[in-house]
């Protein structure tokens, strides 16, 4: 990689960006934090997932609902509502505006509040999965689809309440004097013990040390198999008794002094990868080539998103525009084209850290499969 360590690069961005700020290291770490999801995101959204996706909701555990938790990303079931055209003196797009403009039966539903999001500002500031209206077992989300010049479109999307999968990021910098970040365990335990409470696939230990997967059927009887053969089966199955309640559940971590390497795993590697069913490991160099190429000497196709990223970080009370919910409007563009265009390039970001005999490519192709189910007749 160009740069020595990330740690290098959060000590550069300290100092060229976080000068004004008491602790200039640990916000520019809280920022390499922020670009770990947006990397995420933008691969999802560049894998074609954007109209399933929602942004910091709650997910109850499985059979256990007085208890829930926030995850960054969850993909849920989805269906068009409407795609309707706007132009510039429609902004900015409020819950209201859409409500009306999309002429959606569900808004009429007596006692139906709508959310104070906003889609779009004057400001050409985007919402990402804009969440506007939330119904029994389905809320209402919208997408902008496409904004060139003087108007655009967007799409309304309903949204079962249950999830098929989630994704979380994990990222936990070194202080200065110290070895490795004090919260690291206690992140990595936050994150096993959401991946393995809310999906009807339990994980069991065989005593052989081989680890096992159950899931109760309707009759109360259970099916039991090696962990990665079940899955395999749930995921490539269209029987309601597997997926009705089943969550695929996908962690991405990143080193920066903590983890080790994916090819040398501490305690915490060990416990995220036992925990969720896909792990995958952002690498140093994956996230410093972004920083370098978005951030710090980018070109004009990116300089947008540098733009973006300053402008959120001035020492000054003002709107973040940098980060995976609210996001400027050109560099949303910018990052779109980017990813699309370094697919490959970006697919070597990561390294799969479990299931140890998968690739990248696979993962995309499962989330593929569980995004074209019959997700009406499963939930029936």
């Amino acid at each position: 990689m160009a740069y020595p360590s990330v740690d290098y690069l959060q000590k550069l961005l300290a100092k060229e960006v976080f000068h004004y700020a008491k602790d200039a290291k640990k916000a520019a770490g809280r920022s390499l934090g922020t670009l770990v999801e947006i990397i995420t995101f933008y691969c999802l959204k560049s894998w074609g997932f954007e109209y399933h996706i929602a942004i910091e909701r709650k997910l109850p555990e499985f059979a256990n609902e007085d208890i829930t938790h926030n995850v960054e990303y969850s993909l849920h079931p989805a269906k068009p509502l409407a795609t309707v055209s706007f132009d510039l003196s429609a902004l900015p797009l409020t819950a209201s505006k859409i409500s009306r403009g999309s002429d959606l039966a569900s808004f009429t539903i007596a006692d139906q509040k709508l959310r104070s999001n906003t889609l779009l500002t004057k400001d050409m500031i985007l919402r990402n999965a804009c969440n506007i209206c939330e119904l029994e077992d389905r809320f209402v989300n919208v997408y902008l689809k496409r904004y060139a010049g003087m108007g655009g479109q967007y799409v309304v999307m309903s949204l079962h309440k249950r999830p098929f999968a989630i994704v979380e990021c994990k990222r936990v910098g070194i202080e200065e004097g110290m070895r490795k970040g004090p919260q690291t365990i206690e992140k990595a335990k936050q994150g096993a013990y959401v991946a393995r409470s809310v999906s009807s696939l339990q994980k069991v230990r065989f005593a052989d040390g081989r680890r096992g997967g159950l899931i109760e059927k309707r009759d109360g009887t259970f099916q039991c198999d090696e962990y990665v053969s079940l899955l395999d089966e749930i995921v490539d199955s269209n029987d309601p008794e597997l997926l009705s309640q089943f969550v695929l559940t996908i962690g991405v971590v990143s080193n920066h002094g903590n983890w080790f390497t994916s090819h040398n795993h501490n305690k915490e590697l060990k416990v995220l990868s036992q925990s969720y069913d896909w792990l995958l490991f952002l690498t140093d160099a994956g996230i410093a080539q972004f920083i370098d190429e978005a951030l710090l000497h980018p070109d004009n196709d990116l300089a947008s998103v540098r733009e973006a990223f300053l402008a959120s970080y001035t020492g000054k009370k003002s709107a973040n525009r940098f980060t995976k919910v609210k996001i400027a409007l050109a560099a949303d563009n910018a990052l779109q084209s980017y990813f699309r265009s370094r697919a490959k390039t970006i697919a070597k970001w990561f390294n799969v850290i479990s299931p140890s005999a998968k690739m990248l490519p696979e993962l995309h192709d499962e989330l593929g499969r569980l995004t074209s189910k019959n997700w009406e007749a499963i939930h029936q």
